[in-house]
């Protein structure tokens, strides 16, 4: 995940405040109990309650001597009433507050506890599932195909060549180097000595590893080699390297969400992802950098850089898997994104990568932030690249109610000459000139939706999610060592002011957004900027899938003295309605087939 910064948090010390709040009242009964009396039940002079309370309550409400016999002082009322004011729900009178706080202390807070015993001892959501569940496609329903999902046909690739060096192997695509295995000119366990020595001469420079899965590597890809000399080939994916965010659990290895809190955690769990990548034939080198509980891309060992300016740092929490597949240190990567953990990340690095459709790829055994907007998706060399991931990785598991079976089509057999393409204002238009040249039909577009609140809706949404799935680990104090304070500290100290209430209103206003935008969405497709931040919320909630394609580079700023190959990367982002991610995969495919910015090699560490 990835938030900008700047102008949108409140103070970070709201529940400080209340505490501060609480103790001046019950100060202030205690120093007036003992006080000596009028027969008014105030001291005179302006000594007792009513003056020491001062904004908190006026002389009308001033404290009684019966109030102050009472067994339980009416201090907490005070302090009730103070503090609703940050629930925007401070309309109750003290009666109605008494009532509540009685309510509170005999079944809120008994049934609050019951509840974390039962499912939030362990932290990260990755077991007790909410039964709340999104799905994105709901209101795109009548628009959707009912069949059997099938597998792409893949294209055939011209007879690659094995290259002579190392670098020239490390970023062919995918489809190339399946060839080159599959035709034995190569062996997986060749493909995983490149890959782990570039790992390891480059990840220490971009600090985009955290575990190197070596044996684990060597282990997979003999058995690739050994089945495909058995006549066994399973597919483009055999026998080829990857990465992993490392909030996807894999048995016997950490997986440390980022975070020194839990850096020597091991989950011995199989991450359906894992599962699926592991039966088609890939091989696992590395988990990859997650910004500390997936926020961002700071962790525990320092901060993502990016491969086209080392000066430079990723963004995004998916910062490893980007940085890595950018660098030619993996082929693909898997990441994920809850609100611009692929899109930030992969626009600042040049990388193209899929955000899919909410509930297109099941994620059993990954850290959990937000159960209705989590999604995992690949970073590739290629728009087919991220189609051949996303083939093998796609499917529904019951372990994660909300994925589904999405009956995709082709993308490669996708006819774009029948397709209606809008361009927004923030479209990169050689993008347009080329699909428009291509045959697809580009007009301009624009989204019309009423809700003013997305950003708000998101945030709220993705920090009560959060919390509950980090709730013992604030309440025992590890916000206290997490890496970035200005990060999830501040954002699930605010979420323990968000009440329930206000929670499902954001539920209901998403449901509002996700209609206007598809009575908006006239088009197959559209093209817009890929980080805008209304752009990146919007389609979070929505659950849009959105392909992140180069488009070309600029001059950074600031360059050293001297020649420079470091650049700043362009890219744009093709969004598509839910369960249509054959649609943005398709335009994609056929934008980068005329264009070579995304073959374009980082210089890493050089000048």
């Amino acid at each position: 995940m990835r938030i900008p910064r700047g102008g949108r948090r409140p103070p970070p010390s709201l529940h400080h405040l209340l505490l501060l709040l609480a103790a001046l009242c019950f100060a202030a009964l205690k120093t007036a109990a003992a006080a000596p009396r009028t027969a008014g039940g105030t001291e005179e002079g302006g000594g007792g309650i009513a003056s020491v309370t001062g904004g908190i309550m006026g002389t009308k409400d001033a404290i009684s001597a019966k109030d102050i016999s009472r067994k339980e002082p009416v201090g907490g009322v005070i302090a009730l009433k103070e503090s609703m004011k940050y629930f925007d729900a401070d309309f109750f009178n003290d009666s109605k507050l008494r009532e509540m706080e009685n309510g509170a202390k005999e079944f809120n807070v008994p049934a609050f506890r019951e509840n974390r015993r039962l499912v939030a001892i362990k932290d990260g959501g990755l077991h007790d599932p909410s039964v709340l569940v999104f799905k994105s496609s709901w209101s795109w329903s009548s628009k959707s195909k009912v069949k059997e999902s099938e597998m792409f046909d893949y294209p055939q690739t011209s007879m690659p060549q094995r290259p002579s060096n190392d670098e020239d192997i490390a970023f062919m695509s995918i489809i190339e180097l399946g060839e080159l295995i599959r035709t034995k000119k190569i062996t997986s366990r060749e493909l995983t000595d490149v890959f782990l020595r570039r790992l390891k001469r480059y990840g220490t420079v971009l600090e985009s590893v955290i575990t190197y899965t070596e044996d684990l590597a060597y282990k997979q890809a003999k058995e690739a080699d050994d089945l495909l000399e058995q006549g066994k080939y399973l597919g483009p994916l055999h026998g080829i390297p990857y990465g992993l965010k490392d909030i996807i659990a894999v048995p016997e290895y950490n997986t440390t969400w980022g975070s020194k809190t839990f850096k020597n955690q091991v989950i011995d769990m199989e991450a359906f992802v894992y599962k699926r990548l592991k039966s088609a034939g890939a091989v696992l080198v590395a988990k990859l950098v997650t910004g500390s509980l997936a926020y961002d891309d700071i962790w525990f060992g320092g901060r993502t850089r990016n491969p086209w300016n080392i000066e430079e740092f990723s963004t995004g929490s998916s910062a490893g898997p980007t940085a890595s597949t950018s660098a030619g240190l993996v082929p693909f990567a898997i990441g994920s994104e809850t609100a611009g953990s692929i899109t930030y990340p992969a626009a600042r690095c040049g990388v193209t990568a899929l955000r899919p459709s909410f509930g297109t790829v099941a994620r059993t055994g990954v850290m959990s932030l937000s159960e209705s907007l989590d999604k995992l998706g690949p970073f590739c060399r290629s728009a087919a690249d991220c189609a051949i991931v996303l083939d093998a990785i796609r499917g529904a598991d019951a372990g994660d109610p909300s994925s589904r079976e999405i009956a995709l089509e082709d993308p490669f057999h996708v006819d774009i000459t029948k397709l209606t393409v809008g361009y927004l204002d923030s479209a990169e238009m050689e993008v347009v000139k080329v699909l428009s040249a291509k045959g697809a039909k580009l007009v301009p577009f624009k989204l019309n939706y009423n809700v003013e609140s997305v950003q708000s809706i998101l945030n709220i949404t993705m920090d009560v999610d959060m919390l509950a799935h980090f709730d013992n680990w604030q309440r025992e104090g590890h916000d206290d060592d997490y890496e970035a304070q200005d990060q999830w500290p501040v954002e699930l100290r605010r979420a323990r002011l968000v009440p329930a209430v206000d929670y499902v209103q954001a539920q209901r206003a998403r449901g509002r957004l996700i209609r206007e935008v598809q009575e908006s969405f006239t088009v197959d497709a559209f093209i817009g900027n890929a980080t805008d931040w209304e752009l990146v919320c919007l389609g979070n909630l929505v659950g849009l899938p959105i392909v992140v394609v180069p488009t070309g580079f600029k001059s950074i700023e600031h360059p050293p003295k001297g020649n420079t190959r470091r650049r700043t990367t362009v890219t744009t982002g093709i969004y598509a309605p839910p369960d249509h991610d054959h649609i943005a995969l398709a335009l994609a495919m056929a934008y980068q087939s005329v264009t070579d910015h995304h073959k374009q090699r980082p210089p890493i560490d050089a000048n």
